[in-house]
Parts: C-alpha cells; structure tokens; sequence
C-alpha cells in the first residue's frame, strides 16, 4: 500500500514492447536496476509499468534491442494536475477540503460512553457539558487526568474510569457500584489514556453514626424472628406489635451490687427483626383500548443533512386528516472508525394510522393483570419482603377490571428512631453523704 502510494506521487507509466530482442531487454533493465510490476506476456509482445525516472533511462536499451517501444497508460500525480491544469476551481475545493478536513481532526466531534448501566448516557453527557467537555472542542483542551478525577469526584459510585481520545472521539470507560463508595486512588497512570489501573475497588469505610437511636416498628405485624447486635430487645417472637411500638431499646442499666439502676448507656440499636405482616393490594385496567391501524402505502420520507445548527432538507410532508407517527433515522458521517465529522445525515419516515376501539376478552384481562402482580411481587422480593401467602381475586366490570386481596408478608419491620436519654439522681448515695457529715 505504501509503496504503491508512493508510485502515485512519482508517477509512472504502462509501456508495450514488441520485437524480437524483447527477452534481451528485460535482461537489460534488469541489469541496469531498472524496476519492471505488472509484467504481462501478449503474444509476441510484453505489457509493464515502469516509473517516469527509469523510463529516462530506456534509450539505450532500446536502441541495443531494436524492439518497438510504446507508452498505453500514464498514471500518478503529476499527470492528474497536467490532465486538469485549467480547472481551477476543482483544486481550489480540493485545497479547501484537505484545510477542512485537517481543522476537524484537531477537534472532538463525538463522545461516546461504554459501561454505565445505572446513569443514561444524556445525563453524564450533561455533566461534562457544564464541566466544559462537549463536542466541537479542540483535543488538546481535552484534559483526559481532569475528565477522570471530575467523574470520580462527583459520582463516589464509579469504582473504575478512563478517558482516552481515539481519532475524532472521546471515549470514556465506567465501572459502576451502587453498594459501596471507594475513594481515590493514587496511583493514576497515563498513556494515551488516563486509567486507574491500580484501583481494584478498596472500600473506604465510613465514619460511625453513635447517635443512640431504637429500633422500633414500622408495621403491625407478629414476631417471627429477632437477631440482636447491639441494644436490649422488647419484644419476643410470638409477640404482636403496632406500629410505632418499641422492639429494641438503646438503653442499657447499668446496676450496682444491690441490684439497683445506677446509671444508663446509650448506643445504637441494631438487630434484625422479622415478621409476619398484611399488605392490601389493589390494581385496576381498563378493558377497552385504542388499536393503531397503519396505512397502507401511504409512508411519506424526507431526508436531511446536519451541519452544525443548520439543516439541509430534500422532500416533504403532505398533510391529512388522520393522526401519524414520525421516525426519525440519524446518523454521523465519519472516517475510518473513529474519525467522526461535524455532519448528521438521515431521514425521516411519516407513518399514518386511524384508531378504532377494542375491547379485551377475559384472558387477555387476567393475563394482564396476572403479569402486573407478578412484576410487583418481584419487586417486593427485590427489597426483601417475602410473600408467603395471598388471597388476591379478579374483579370484572363493564369497563374496568380490577385485582384486590390481601398480601400476607414476611418483612423486616425493625425502623431507627431517636432514643430518649434519661437521667438517674442517685438519691442513696446523697443519704449517705447527709448522715456522714451529720456524725462528724
């Protein structure tokens, strides 16, 4: 590929020789250092190419052979700009465009994102817009160590990201965690890429809350399980508590040989506590909906070009009664693989529909509402509330239908709350001290 590039900017030539000294020749041209490609026996005669330089050199050797000698093709660059010398107009484009063309590889045209599962793309993009990152700016404003340390700074749910610049795009690499926080690390390596390459996901703990607060119900509901790790429980399994009542306590006496309340500690409640609670369910469809009956051969496309803030339409749209839906297809032009342009192209689609109403069949109503149980039961397992009975029923009207019952739950009820700090006066020990001084 190079080499034959290199030919073009040369130029060289396809040639024919007949005769019969044509084998002497190419021994010549060999012997000469006379470089032959292409070499094709016709015949009597053979076809080649041979750069402008060695064709100079020929005269001798064609002299010696006695061969026929004729030029069939002249090809590189040199020859181009001859065979178009007078179009001046044409190499002032192709001047313009080569200035164009090396401007918008100085600059970031596309920012892609690869990794992110619980940020959308638009909102990261949006951070780094107000952060002054966005398309259009020069690369080597693009400071990839301060794109990195500005994701990691403002989302402590990131544990790993890159930044690296590939041609016209700006690619950013992400590894999310929502369970944990990290901290920065230090060693931040750059190579046509800033990566945390030693960040391995080491938690930072956080500081401790001693606040002393209960533990207290959330839900009515009857005991099934209680774990306790820190504080004194209330409650027992077997016991029915409301809401609001008091499982475990942060106060702990302290008692003096008598057996007495001296004093209190206070710490924060922690414990585990199941139970047995009641959730009444409750959702409802209609049975009628709106059916979208496309036209026929009625698609109506118009194409456009994207530059900058500007658009370039081809076609349009007639108008008509019905209602319609309208697709829009766009995409950016590049280079290669990752050379991206300033330019969109694509089109649009108008797609017409009337509306009729229809109505559900029962199977279709319990499917419906058989599968919106199921997705929030999933969803209360997700939280850890297990389901372990119910009684749910359909209900089927004229125009509605509707899913009621009981949910019988096994939940953790346990909900912090502030403890309330009381102060003993230890009026034996002042009895005391009276009677001393009185003796003395």
């Amino acid at each position: 590929m190079i080499q034959a590039i290199i030919r073009y900017f040369k130029g060289y030539v396809k040639i024919c020789v007949q005769g019969y000294g044509t084998e002497r020749f190419l021994n010549l041209c060999r012997y000469h250092n006379i470089g032959i490609w292409g070499l094709i026996p016709c015949g009597n005669s053979y076809v080649m190419y041979m750069s402008l330089a060695d064709v100079r050199k020929l005269r001798p050797i064609i002299r010696k052979t006695r061969i026929k000698f004729r030029i069939t093709g002249r090809y590189g660059l040199a020859f181009f700009l001859h065979r178009y010398r007078k179009r001046k107009v044409f190499f002032a484009g192709m001047l313009l465009f080569i200035i164009l063309l090396y401007g918008y590889s100085e600059r970031i045209w596309d920012i892609d994102f690869v990794g992110n599962e619980f940020r959308t793309d638009e909102t990261l993009y949006e951070f780094l817009h107000s952060a002054g990152v966005s398309p259009g700016m020069k690369k080597d404003k693009a400071d990839c160590e301060q794109i990195v340390k500005d994701l990691r700074q403002e989302y402590n749910d990131i544990v790993w990201v890159s930044a690296s610049i590939d041609g016209s795009r700006l690619l950013i690499q992400v590894k999310e965690n929502e369970d944990i926080v990290t901290e920065k690390s230090a060693g931040e390596t750059t190579e046509n890429s800033v990566t945390e390459e030693n960040m391995t996901g080491v938690v930072q703990p956080e500081e401790a809350d001693d606040t002393p607060t209960d533990l207290i119900a959330s839900e009515d509901g009857i005991i099934t399980s209680i774990i306790t790790r820190s504080g004194v429980p209330q409650v027992h399994v077997g016991d029915s508590v409301k809401k609001g009542d008091l499982l475990v306590s942060a106060r702990v006496e302290v008692l003096n040989d008598s057996g007495e309340v001296v004093n209190y500690r206070y710490r924060k409640a922690e414990a585990d506590i199941l139970a047995d609670t009641q959730m009444v369910y409750q959702d409802s469809i209609s049975t009628v909906y709106d059916q979208k009956n496309y036209e026929e051969n009625t698609e109506q496309y118009r194409f456009f070009l994207t530059i900058g803030d500007y658009r370039i339409t081809a076609g349009f749209f007639t108008d008509n009664k019905n209602d319609y839906e309208l697709f829009t297809y766009e995409r950016q032009m590049k280079l290669g693989e990752n050379f991206y342009l300033p330019f969109f192209y694509g089109y649009q689609c108008k797609k017409s529909y009337t509306i009729n109403k229809k109505t559900y069949t029962n199977e279709q109503i319990r499917q419906k509402l058989t599968e919106k149980f199921l997705r929030f039961s999933e969803e209360l397992e997700e939280k850890g509330i297990h389901i372990y009975e119910n009684n749910v029923k359909i209900h089927l009207n004229q125009d509605t239908a509707s899913a009621e019952g009981i949910l019988f739950l096994n939940q953790d009820i346990g909900e912090e709350a502030a403890a309330e700090m009381i102060e003993i006066i230890d009026s034996e020990r002042n009895k005391e001290n009276e009677s001393t001084g009185t003796d003395d």
